[in-house]
């Protein structure tokens, strides 16, 4: 199936030529998960980042004790990507992504990825770019909820 003109409507994308445009979907290939079903599971390696093509996915975190929790949940129609890091370094997952309803997913390889990116330097750069404002808006955000999980240890430290 083609996945174009969908891919299209991905913000990532939407600074790539038709014609540079064409020649990434050429690389992705697609997969369906059924509900409940891990596309990424945290702590594995991977080397793929996703597009949500169709359906829904839940974000999921492992606390410290073994606890795990919904950190966000995405619908296909927010044009989301998922393993973006995977394009960057070699690290283990940061996060598990679980079909929430069945799902229809097209991912790039890193391997595919830095292909790409060197026949087609310019949108390389821009999806670079794109991926890295994305981590960098990510990391201030955590750095936000750090900040407001020390203040209240402190508050309640204090308190006692």
């Amino acid at each position: 199936m083609e996945y174009t003109e969908k891919l299209k409507t991905f913000p990532l994308l939407s600074s790539i030529s038709g014609s540079d445009l064409e020649d990434f979907a050429k690389l992705l290939k697609p997969s369906d998960f059924s509900a409940g079903t891990d596309i990424i599971t945290e702590g594995d390696t991977g080397s793929d980042m996703y597009f949500l093509i169709d359906g829904d996915v839940d974000i999921i975190k492992t606390t410290v004790f073994g606890d795990k929790f919904v950190c966000a949940s995405l619908k296909s129609d927010m044009h989301c990507v998922f393993g973006e890091m995977a394009l960057i370094d070699s690290d283990k997952r940061s996060a598990t992504v679980r079909a929430k309803s069945d799902c229809t997913c097209v991912s790039i390889s890193r391997k595919d990825f830095d292909a790409y990116a060197d026949s087609h330097p310019a949108a390389g750069v821009s999806l670079l770019r794109f991926i890295g404002v994305n981590l960098v808006r990510n990391i201030r955000k955590e750095n936000e909820n750090l900040n407001l999980v020390y203040q209240a240890l402190i508050e309640e430290i204090e308190s006692n």
